[in-house]
């Protein structure tokens, strides 16, 4: 596959990205070899293929909001996302700084290496379970800042049908 583009960064792995106009972007450390990334791409070559193909077909039918969906939908998320994050905290045993609501065009939530957490107002057009996922999901960062055993243990330990939940979000589109 020559159809990339490339980005080196200080990052320390390799990541492939989608893009809703289909462009496939790699991200890759700074001094990785080029046959490295390479190969990587190679091997991820049916996932690229498959994942452009759904990426464009659902750009075919992506819901366009009016100015007054949007800031409604943001209103209520801001007002919403933070009961369910500070329910889930404290149930958890953890504190975060600020949350802020956003439109993010390829994440429904984050959670910042200073403890703030950022998510999606569309999260208020999932049912309230796919939310919580997200807001527990995001909190587990708190704990462990990677998506290691320990923090899916982290997740499962507070919603122990997580990958029920991880599937349903999947179905959705951002």
């Amino acid at each position: 596959m020559q159809d990339y583009t490339l980005i080196r960064s200080a990052r320390k792995t390799l990541a492939i990205q989608v893009k809703p106009d289909g462009q496939v972007v790699v991200r890759a450390p700074k001094r990785l070899s080029a046959d490295k990334i390479e190969k990587f791409v190679s091997d991820h070559e049916a996932w690229i293929l498959k994942t452009r193909s759904k990426v464009l077909e659902a750009g075919k039918s992506h819901r366009v909001f009016t100015e007054e969906e949007r800031r409604a939908g943001m209103e209520a998320a801001r007002r919403f996302i933070p009961v369910r994050a500070a329910y889930f905290a404290d149930r958890m045993g953890v504190s975060y700084g600020k949350i802020t609501i956003r439109e993010q065009k390829t994440r429904w939530g984050s959670c910042s290496s200073r403890g703030n957490l950022n998510f999606n107002w569309k999260l208020m057009l999932m049912p309230e379970k796919v939310l919580d996922y997200v807001v527990v999901h995001e909190l587990a960062h708190l704990k462990e800042m990677n998506h290691s055993a320990a923090f899916w243990a982290v997740v499962e330990a507070e919603l122990p049908d997580y990958r029920e939940r991880r599937m349903l979000l999947k179905e959705w589109e951002i």
